[in-house]
C-alpha cells in the first residue's frame, strides 16, 4: 500500500479548468518525469484504481518539482502539474509509467485532467524560449500562455486537430490496422488536418489516401482530447459513396468490412474510437 495520500478516478468529477495561482490547501499533483506520470504503486506496477497524489506541497513527497503549472479545481481541491528532476528519489509506494499505458485504466475523468496535465508540461518544456528571436519566455499572468519580453511574441499550448472517422456501409463499419497497433488490433480511420483544410474535407481525404473509398453524409459525432502528446481527436460518421478497399502500405496494413457480430479486438472504452464503434453496434442493434 502507498504510504502517502492519493486521489483515484472519483476525486475528479466535475472538474474546472483554471490558470494562474493555486488556491491554498492540500492539492492533487499530477509529476511528470521524462513523459511519465507519478502514481501510486504496488511491486513497481500501478496500483488499481490508478491515483496520483494528495498533498499540501510535493516537498512532503520527498520531492522537488520545477515549474508547477495550476491546472484547475477538482472537488474544491486544486490540480497541479509539475516536472521532477531526474535526481529526485521516487517515493515509496509510487512510481512512474506512462500516460498512454494507463489511460484505459485511470477512468475517463482523472484522464482528462492527466492528459491536460501531459500537454500543459509538454508545452512548457518546448516553450522555454521564444521560437521567433530565441530570447527566455516568461508566464503570461492574465492567461494559459508565454510572452517574450523581447519581441512580444506570445505562444499559447500547441493544440494538433486531427479527425477520426467510422464510415458505415449498410450492416458494415470499415476499420484499419496501423503497424503501431497492437496485435490483432483494429480500429477507424484518423488523420491530421492540414493548413488551410477544413474538418470535413480532412475527412473525405484521410478515408480516400488510405483505403481509397469516397464518403457522403461526414457528420460531426464528438470529440476528444488526446496528450500524445497534443492532440485534439475531432469525430465524425460518414457513409461509403463509391469505391473498394485499396490500402496505402506506408499508412496502414489491413483495412476490412466489419459487421457488429463479428468484430475484431477494438479500442479500450475511454476512447473516442471506441465510442464510434459503440455508435455503430448500438445503431445496428436498434
Amino acid at each position: 500500500m502507498c504510504p502517502l495520500p492519493a486521489a483515484g478516478p472519483g476525486s475528479f468529477t466535475g472538474f474546472v479548468a483554471g490558470h494562474g495561482s493555486p488556491p491554498a490547501g492540500p492539492s492533487h499533483w499530477f509529476l511528470f518525469r521524462e513523459g511519465k506520470i507519478l502514481v501510486a504503486s504496488s511491486d513497481g506496477a500501478a496500483a488499481a484504481p490508478v491515483a496520483v497524489p494528495f498533498a499540501e506541497d510535493a516537498q512532503s513527497l520527498g520531492l522537488h518539482p520545477r515549474r508547477a503549472h495550476f491546472l484547475g479545481v477538482a472537488a474544491g481541491k486544486p490540480c497541479l502539474a509539475a516536472e521532477v528532476p531526474a535526481g529526485d528519489p521516487v517515493p515509496a509506494g509510487w512510481s512512474f509509467h506512462s500516460l498512454r499505458g494507463l489511460f484505459s485504466a485511470m477512468g475517463e475523468e482523472l484522464f482528462r485532467v492527466a492528459g491536460r496535465a501531459a500537454e500543459v508540461m509538454e508545452w512548457d518544456a518546448t516553450h522555454r524560449f521564444c521560437g521567433r528571436c530565441g530570447a527566455p519566455m516568461v508566464e503570461k499572468p492574465d492567461e494559459r500562455a508565454k510572452l517574450c519580453p523581447s519581441c512580444q511574441m506570445v505562444s499559447y499550448p500547441r493544440i494538433s486537430p486531427a479527425v477520426i472517422v467510422a464510415v458505415v456501409r449498410g450492416g458494415e463499419i470499415l476499420l484499419a490496422r496501423a503497424p503501431r497497433f497492437a496485435e490483432g488490433m483494429y480500429s477507424v480511420l484518423a488523420g491530421f488536418v492540414e493548413p488551410g483544410e477544413t474538418l470535413e474535407e480532412c475527412v473525405h481525404r484521410e478515408v480516400r489516401e488510405e483505403t481509397g473509398i469516397e464518403v457522403t453524409n461526414v457528420r460531426y459525432f464528438a470529440s476528444q482530447p488526446w496528450p500524445f502528446p497534443h492532440s485534439l481527436m475531432v469525430g465524425f460518421t460518414a457513409e461509403h459513396a463509391a469505391g473498394e478497399i485499396v490500402v496505402d502500405p506506408s499508412e496502414l496494413v489491413d483495412a476490412r468490412w466489419f459487421r457488429a457480430d463479428a468484430l475484431p479486438r477494438i479500442p479500450d472504452p475511454v476512447t473516442i474510437a471506441r465510442k464510434l464503434i459503440n455508435w455503430f453496434t448500438g445503431e445496428r442493434r436498434g
